[in-house]
């Protein structure tokens, strides 16, 4: 009978634990499509930013913008990542964390600093055991992101690559592409390359861009200066890509979790079937055990 108290024990365990990871499912389920509508709603602002960045390069102006130099040698990498405060959502934060630790191991042999930026409470503790000390972290807000982290965060790259303390700017964070799927993400913020600016549909180099009819690009007159004008744009621009990026990590987050605990759900209902089944064939085995002692008894008094 121990067996059974024993068995009956470990279906009540995982009955309740099953009880936690459901309900942590529906929790993800309700935040996740107004997390995906807050990034979705976020995309067409940057991608204004982007075009009208992407049609300023394309004019041909030759300006003084610090953000839009490339440094001569790299002797810095700045690194941003985007995860989230809590777990139980799969590899959703390990994999990031793993990949940019390599990257940030990497460029160490090569004789190159590396910065690093976290944004949640599991990349920072990770990092922070590991012996990489953040210069920023944000913690307790993965879940609802606010300008004003990605203002904090664009301000300190942008005034570390105008000062020339940093040469390369890299960010990292989990896409929702819908409310089950998610995508890693690596992004160059600074230097802006040219292929980032692209318009769709454009010619891709100056070549090409020859034989193209000037009824496709516009003559721009800069009213202030052009240099004046991208000391607005760029920073907006890199503010805009930043905060989009904490939206975007924050539905994938959800779906991430959603999809985790589910799973965890799914797993746990074959346990109890399992662990049920092993019940029902010891409390049988116990029961025949017994009928044989009461029939193998009342033989022994037949006899006597």
């Amino acid at each position: 009978m121990s067996n059974l108290r024993e068995i009956n024990k470990r279906i009540s365990s995982v009955k309740a634990t099953m009880q936690i990871t459901r309900t942590m499912e529906m929790v993800s389920t309700a935040k996740i499509r107004k997390a995906l509508e807050r990034a979705e709603q976020a995309a067409p602002y940057k991608d204004a930013i982007k075009r009208m960045l992407a049609n300023v390069a394309n004019a041909g102006i030759d300006v003084n913008q610090p953000l839009l130099q490339t440094h001569e040698k790299e002797k810095c990498v700045l690194f941003i990542l985007i995860a989230s405060d809590r777990g139980l959502a799969g590899g959703f934060n390990i994999n990031l964390q793993r990949e940019v630790q390599h990257e940030m191991e990497a460029l160490k042999r090569e004789g190159k600093q590396s910065l690093l930026i976290t944004c949640g409470r599991k990349p920072t503790d990770y990092f922070t055991y590991r012996g990489y000390e953040p210069v920023m972290s944000f913690t307790g807000i993965s879940s609802e992101p606010t300008m004003d982290e990605a203002d904090r965060i664009a301000s300190y790259a942008m005034d570390g690559y105008a000062a020339g303390t940093i040469d390369r700017i890299m960010i990292y964070y989990m896409h929702a592409r819908n409310r089950v799927d998610q995508d890693k993400v690596t992004e160059q913020l600074l230097p802006v390359r040219t292929e980032d600016l692209v318009i769709p549909n454009a010619p891709r180099n100056p070549e090409a861009l020859e034989h193209v009819g000037h009824e496709l690009y516009t003559e721009f007159t800069f009213d202030p200066s052009a240099s004046k004008v991208l000391g607005y744009l760029m920073p907006a621009y890199i503010r805009t890509v930043i905060f989009h990026a904490l939206l975007d990590s924050a539905a994938a987050e959800h779906g991430a979790r959603r999809r985790a605990m589910q799973s965890a759900t799914d797993n746990a209902n074959e346990v109890i079937t399992s662990l049920s089944r092993m019940y029902n064939r010891v409390r049988q085995s116990s029961i025949t055990t017994e009928l044989n002692e009461i029939i193998g008894g009342a033989s022994a008094l037949e006899d006597n």
